[in-house]
């Protein structure tokens, strides 16, 4: 399958000189779910930054849509199909949840009605509360709207940066049942979480992040029986018999 993403030999970080990411090689393709774990400070969420033009790329190359967009704006790259929805402040806390989806598609110049439809269709909670100012919203219904107001203007990859944190249990259910209808549209999606178990058990391929390097890379099925991953990263209990 044709990649639509690629992150070549990619060194990026938050200091000059001082890199995160040491080397990072990525793929993703259309309609794929990609999930990537690892250890906090891994440079997981430095990776999604870097691929949305947050961070400055010191070394290498990234490439959507066959296009180099080393280098582009965030502005630049969500015109070319690609969104990002944060880990937090990713809702407009005092606008009403129509008003951020509306927010959403701030580059589209034509209706969006039909846009709000399928989100309302796709999370009949935020349906239901339209005109309810999203500063009041739980911690799960601000997910469910961080990632409608992603998908405003219809792109072809979405970048969910660790949608799970501070939820309960209850709601990370909820919002990765939301993630997975997403990816069944079509969408290629780059998930970023610590769940790390959840995160493989849905994704289509997986990587494995270390001291800002790509150490392991494989179906969601081959990471999760994997001793080696399941041993470093999902805890002792789990490598010697949960996998069952």
């Amino acid at each position: 399958m044709k990649n639509i993403l690629e992150v070549k030999d990619v060194y990026a970080g938050y200091v000059k000189d001082l890199n995160i990411l040491q080397g990072i090689n990525f793929r993703i393709s259309l309609g794929e779910l990609v999930a990537v774990i690892g250890p906090n400070g891994a440079g997981k969420s430095t990776l999604v930054k870097t691929i949305f033009g947050l961070l400055k790329v010191n070394q290498g190359q990234i490439n959507f849509k066959e296009k180099n967009i080393t280098g582009l704006k965030p502005d630049q790259i969500v015109k070319l199909g690609m969104c990002y929805v944060p880990q937090i402040q990713n809702v407009f806390a005092t606008l009403t949840i129509e008003e951020n989806l509306e927010m959403g598609a701030f580059i589209s110049h034509g209706s969006i009605k039909q846009q709000k439809d399928q989100i309302y269709t796709m999370f009949p909670r935020l349906a239901e509360r339209r005109r309810q100012k999203a500063g009041t919203l739980s911690g799960g219904e601000r997910q469910m709207l961080a990632m409608g107001r992603a998908l405003m203007l219809e792109p072809d990859v979405l970048l969910l940066d660790e949608p799970s944190a501070a939820l309960s249990p209850i709601l990370v259910n909820n919002v990765f049942e939301q993630i997975k209808a997403i990816n069944a549209t079509g969408k290629a999606i780059i998930l970023v979480e610590q769940n790390a178990k959840k995160a493989l058990m849905m994704a289509d391929r997986a990587y494995v992040l270390e001291n800002g390097r790509d150490r392991f890379e494989g179906t969601g099925e081959q990471l999760l029986n994997d001793p080696k991953v399941a041993q470093l990263y999902l805890g002792a209990a789990y490598s010697e018999g949960e996998r069952g």
